[in-house]
């Protein structure tokens, strides 16, 4: 469980997680990485990062419901939901290749 701590100690990095782990294959551990993240953001308050080795402590100087932690986190959900939404956040020669994985409901 603590290895999918770096993935929120910014929680606006996780649609770049999400949209990695779909044009490799692999969205269970973005699905894992979401779930984990939407159970500790709300509970803290959407916090702008974590301090920490393993992400435990909200900064010091992190602002609470930050818009960019949940546009983050939206997006991460909107990509998982249809991972079609990709081609719209790829670089150009990204536009060329299509990807790995088809939208599906039983992602878990």
């Amino acid at each position: 469980m603590e290895h999918f701590t770096f993935v929120w100690k910014k929680a606006v990095l996780l649609w770049l997680l999400t949209a990695a782990c779909i044009k490799t294959g692999r969205p269970q551990i973005a699905r894992r990485a979401i779930d984990l993240a939407e159970a500790r953001l709300l509970k803290d308050g959407w916090p702008e990062y974590y301090d920490g080795k393993s992400g435990r402590f909200i900064g010091k100087q992190a602002r609470k419901f930050q818009t960019w932690s949940i546009a983050g986190y939206l997006v991460a959900k909107m990509l998982l939901e249809d991972p079609s939404h990709l081609g719209m956040i790829s670089l150009e020669e990204d536009k060329q290749t299509k990807p790995v994985i088809k939208r599906s409901y039983s992602w878990t």
